[in-house]
């Protein structure tokens, strides 16, 4: 079983964005609280109780470019990579694999950087998250890093970001009852996707591999809806913007991938199978966010999967074979 969409700090990366970090970033409380991020004894108890399981490791959110300027945000994106990649020289029978983190304020450090992750530390593939400082993912200045990635034939990880300060109604002042990150990071995921498909980035870059948190965020659920408000939009309402697409909207977003983390509920994997399938769904779990330091998140994943009513090679290629094979492992 190949975990595609779990998270570490390592303690060189913790100590500098503390250094960075404002005293009252989410950052400091997340990486003081959430103890499955930095200890690895704990995260090794357990990932043995779930046979054959390793992990692709990836940094915890927030996103670095949210918390430390450019300079500094180049630095401490090394410094992350470098730690990941000895975790996985140093434990190749727990992490096969790594996500680079990159310094996404500074796109040509950004694109170098995942170059030396890529080139000189092996990595697999990088993460970008659904807007960079309130930039839309499909603005110009973020097709380097498309370019990169469809040469080197690796895919990127979309992690969705919706901060509690960003209000649900105009009247208030920050969202309430956890909104901004139950239901407002599956969102975030589908708009990037949105932005992508009209934009025309599928197009430019059709062997593009994006590999969305959370099952593909709200998309699989609504793809009757997506389908139909675009007919209308053009035919009824005359936005032209459909008419620019080369396909139908819908074969756009099946060009995305999807992972397994939404918290064990099979019902939500089977909708993502059905839209994606059985080839674009790789298993992720989430670890080790819960309350369970990882346990619930990958025990419930699994026991997800294995109720969905597919076939067993099916199975074999969400937890294992899909991931093997976008990411380029090794056989």
């Amino acid at each position: 079983m190949f975990d595609i969409f779990c998270y570490i700090v390592p303690p060189k990366y913790k100590e500098a964005v503390f250094r960075v970090a404002p005293a009252d970033a989410h950052v400091r409380r997340q990486y003081n609280v959430v103890k499955g991020l930095t200890d690895l004894e704990q995260r090794f108890r357990i990932m043995d109780r779930y046979e054959g399981l390793v992990q692709v490791l990836s940094i915890a959110d927030p996103a670095i470019h949210t918390f430390a300027p450019p300079k500094e945000a180049v630095e401490i994106a090394r410094l992350a990579n470098d730690e990941m990649a000895e975790l996985v020289e140093k434990f190749p029978d727990r992490f096969i694999g790594a996500i680079a983190t990159l310094p996404l304020n500074d796109m040509d450090a950004t694109v170098s950087e995942a170059e030396r992750a890529i080139m000189e530390l092996g990595f697999r593939g990088v993460s970008m998250y659904t807007d960079v400082n309130g930039v839309s993912i499909d603005a110009p200045q973020f097709m380097p890093l498309y370019e990169t990635m469809t040469r080197f034939n690796l895919p990127i990880l979309l992690q969705p970001w919706r901060s509690a300060s960003v209000p649900d109604y105009p009247a208030e002042t920050r969202s309430n009852y956890r909104i901004s990150l139950i239901f407002g990071w599956p969102y975030e995921t589908s708009a990037a996707m949105t932005h992508l498909v009209f934009s025309g980035v599928l197009d430019k870059y059709p062997d593009l591999k994006i590999v969305t948190h959370h099952c593909g965020g709200m998309v699989p659920y609504f793809a009757g809806r997506i389908a139909g408000a675009y007919a209308q939009a053009e035919k009824v309402h005359g936005e032209h913007f459909v008419r620019q697409l080369k396909k139908p909207v819908l074969d756009y977003f099946r060009m995305f991938y999807a992972d397994t983390a939404v918290a064990g509920n099979t019902a939500a994997l089977m909708c993502g199978y059905d839209f994606f399938g059985p080839d674009h769904i790789l298993f992720g779990s989430d670890m080790p966010f819960d309350y369970q330091l990882g346990d619930r998140n990958t025990r419930e994943t699994i026991r997800a999967i294995e109720r969905m009513a597919i076939s067993e090679s099916d199975k074999r290629r969400i937890l294992e074979e899909n991931a093997r094979r976008v990411l380029r492992l090794p056989a």
